[in-house]
């Protein structure tokens, strides 16, 4: 296993990262056969739910409690008499009617449990609206898009992603569409220079405020913000302009709302989820999958492919990724040693189920993106499954938002230690590729604050304006940029923003609820801000549009093998670093001007935070290059990018 070879410190743990191999290909091989393919057998999603046939159409669905099935909609008004299930092996049950489906007809299926009926929306339900009760009806709708444009290959560039919310990003009091986002956003997104978008929310949730993460149907994409037509023409005009697009996956745990999702389907807590204690996580007041029923692994492996598949997502960002790894679900658990990842509280069979996910989706689309939202920071979660590892290409950079919050939160600037802040922005798993970033939406939600609300707190409604002044903004928009280019440059292999942070959106976020009077104030994206002549905004989104170039120019982020320490004087607040062809130069100070020299090759200037394009006060800086020695007079708060060349 080359993950010892990675991390020698792991061979303590060897039996316990070779069960790890051996569960996944025990369950591989009980769930394949020897030669079975897994893109073969997730294929539930051309099985289950709705198919027109050449001549009829079917439905089926899987519930192994009951004892008897129909089909009710408005199409037969509500009558299942004429629309019975007859039951099949292991529990499927099956409908054959002539002629076309009904499209368009409201339905759910009628399940008789002990007697009497149970109402549920179909488990492969691709389109779900609420009706007058808010309650989910599933809609027959066959999406008819043609796709016109390949999805564009990342090869060797890291991966620049724009997280999304397709429902909060019009900058009107309502919820937005994906046509809208789809005319109005995506030249932003082109524009900053983003090459991947991960959204928020498309699989179908009965609370809006949930922000997505109370998934209800599975198959179904929001129809809060339109059709899978147009979820489709998004992604499909989102390709067209060279950009990935990545579903935020929720595959952690399901909502508990009965009747709407896979709670209690069949009148049991056992069909997709663990009994008791086990199929409840306490604090998101959500159901746990049992994630070694094989009929369970079908359904959500099926899920990935269908994604991938019918609307051509490029990967996924799973989300709690750490609830599932832990029986505990790593709540107050102090990762401080190995032994905790190997371990009772270990769930192995959600560790498979993720090996399996990977497996699968690369196997289905060789060149789609895996990232994981683990806090533990599992070995081997972005290594290879053929390494030992969990198969992720990806984990993100979960501590570096934490670090920057507790810096500004709690400390005031001349107590930033330049050595803790390298070893947080460079200190990752050996091998193992991650996506930094300084905030997403985590940082944003209501009860917390983003960066550039805690740097600039009320004075950013009143002392945004070019002729305003304040030391309070500059001092907000000089570290702004330093924490977006030091963690841009330094934190992983590839990068995140949240939608609108690029130019230090105000606020939280705050969906429209009962405990805010239904307000949408906090629900929006104001692109205005950035697009005012007369405000600050503007600076902040040209410095983010210029330091995501620097990567397109320069393809340094994925070199974090080449990041060569040049300087570093905690108490001038100094730091400088070598990565690739390009010197990075910073000077943390909050007051002084202060100077740096050391051994070098010939630079040149390529950029600089404290330019007046950027807000800043600059050219203030200086620097001179002698017979292989480099120095520079740097302004406060500010860094200066430069390009290594082969003239002396």
């Amino acid at each position: 296993m080359n993950i010892l070879e990675y991390d020698p410190y792991l061979e303590p743990f060897k039996e316990d990262l070779s069960k790890r191999l051996f569960d996944f290909a025990r369950t591989k091989k009980r769930l394949l056969g020897v030669d079975g393919r897994l893109t073969d057998f997730a294929n539930g999603y051309k099985y289950f739910g709705f198919q027109q046939e050449a001549d009829h159409w079917t439905f089926r669905e899987w519930a192994p409690n009951v004892e008897a099935a129909y089909l009710v909609g408005d199409f037969n008004d509500w009558d299942g008499k004429s629309h019975e299930l007859k039951a099949g092996y292991g529990g499927v049950w099956e409908l054959v009617v002539p002629g076309k489906l009904p499209v368009g007809s409201k339905v759910k299926v009628q399940l008789m449990v002990d007697g009497k009926p149970l109402y549920r929306v179909p488990s492969y339900m691709n389109y779900v609206v609420q009706n007058e009760r808010y309650e989910m009806d599933g809609v027959i709708y066959e999406p008819s898009y043609q796709f016109k444009h390949q999805a564009p290959a990342l090869g060797k560039e890291a991966p620049l992603i724009y997280e999304a919310h397709i429902g909060i990003s019009t900058e009107e009091y309502r919820i937005n569409s994906y046509r809208e986002f789809r005319e109005d956003v995506l030249p932003r997104i082109k524009a900053d220079g983003y090459n991947t978008i991960q959204l928020m929310a498309i699989m179908e949730h009965p609370l809006y405020a949930s922000f997505g993460y109370q998934v209800s149907n599975f198959y179904a994409a929001s129809s809060r913000f339109g059709t899978p037509d147009e979820l489709m023409a998004l992604i499909d005009e989102a390709h067209g302009m060279g950009i990935r697009v990545l579903l935020d996956v929720v595959h952690s745990h399901a909502v508990k709302n009965v009747g709407d999702g896979l709670n209690l389907f069949d009148g049991t807590t056992s069909q997709y989820f663990h009994e008791g204690e086990r199929g409840e996580h306490r604090e998101w007041n959500t159901k746990l999958f049992n994630y070694g029923k094989d009929e369970v692994i079908h359904f959500l492996l099926s899920n990935l492919k269908f994604w991938l598949d019918v609307y051509r997502f490029d990967g996924f960002r799973f989300d709690g990724v750490t609830s599932m790894l832990y029986h505990d679900h790593g709540l107050g658990t102090a990762f401080t040693d190995y032994s905790k990842y190997f371990s009772l509280n270990t769930d192995v069979e959600a560790v498979t189920y993720l090996m399996l996910a990977n497996e699968l989706i690369h196997e289905f689309r060789p060149g789609a993106t895996t990232i994981a939202e683990d806090m533990s920071a599992m070995p081997g979660m972005a290594l290879p499954i053929s390494d030992g590892g969990i198969g992720f290409d990806y984990r993100l950079s979960m501590g570096i938002p934490d670090y920057w919050i507790k810096q500004f939160k709690k400390k005031t600037d001349d107590q930033l230690d330049l050595m803790e802040l390298w070893w947080e922005l460079t200190i990752r798993r050996p091998g193992e590729k991650n996506i930094g970033y300084a905030e997403s939406h985590d940082q944003a939600l209501v009860g917390d604050k983003t960066l550039m609300m805690w740097l600039a707190d009320a004075e950013i409604y009143t002392k945004m304006d070019i002729h305003s002044q304040s030391l309070v903004i500059d001092r907000a928009i000089a570290l702004h940029k330093l924490v977006r280019l030091v963690t841009f440059s330094l934190a992983g292999e590839g990068y995140l923003n949240f939608m609108g942070n690029e130019f230090g959106h105000p606020e939280w976020l705050d969906f429209p609820r009962e405990g805010n009077g239904d307000d949408y104030q906090h629900a929006r994206r104001q692109w205005s801000l950035a697009e005012n002549e007369g405000l600050r905004f503007k600076y902040l989104l040209a410095f983010d549009q210029a330091m995501i170039a620097l990567e397109h120019d320069h393809d340094f982020l994925a070199k974090s093998n080449e990041v060569q320490q040049k300087w570093v004087k905690n108490e001038d607040k100094l730091l400088a670093y070598q990565k690739g062809e390009l010197l990075f130069v910073f000077n943390f100070h909050p007051t002084e001007m202060k100077q740096v020299s050391f051994a070098s090759g010939p630079v040149e200037l390529i950029f600089d935070t404290d330019d007046a394009k950027f807000g800043g006060f600059g050219p203030r800086s200086s620097f001179n290059y002698e017979a292989g020695s480099f120095s520079a007079e740097l302004a406060a708060r500010s860094a200066m990018v430069f390009k290594l060349t082969s003239k002396d």
